[in-house]
């Protein structure tokens, strides 16, 4: 029975023709939920990195030092935890696709803000024996 049952499928793909779109030459759907790509505002960024602490697969470095803020687009999954943990509003997420490509692609922004680092605490006065 179940070799009529995948024969009848394998026919009616060859009449319909396939299933998925040929993207990018068609466009694809989208719809109020979707999550297409995270876009940065260097401008706003407060170096907190809470996004790179928060992102699930490592895509986000920041590197306070050089004042770099980096997005390694070919492991960004877009579940959308980066832009939910910025408390300045720096990361939105755009519903539109960046176009297919082959080579490793890494974003980089210059941030003009570093958040400064918190001073070291003094150690405590010994107590002066009287």
């Amino acid at each position: 029975m179940g070799l009529f049952e995948m024969t009848k499928t394998v026919l009616q793909n060859l009449v319909r023709g396939p299933a998925t779109r040929r993207y990018p030459a068609v466009p694809a759907r989208t719809t109020p939920i979707t999550r297409g790509h995270v876009v940065f505002d260097p401008a706003t960024c407060r170096s907190c990195a809470l996004c790179s602490k928060r992102c699930p697969c490592v895509a986000i470095h920041l590197d306070k030092e050089a004042k770099v803020w980096e997005i390694n687009r070919m492991r960004c999954i877009a579940c959308g935890d980066c832009v939910e943990s910025c408390p300045f509003g720096s990361l939105a997420m755009e519903q539109d696709y960046l176009p297919p490509t082959e080579e490793h692609v890494v974003d980089s922004y210059t941030i003009t803000y570093v958040k400064p680092e918190r001073p070291a605490k003094k150690p405590a006065e010994e107590g002066v024996d009287a």
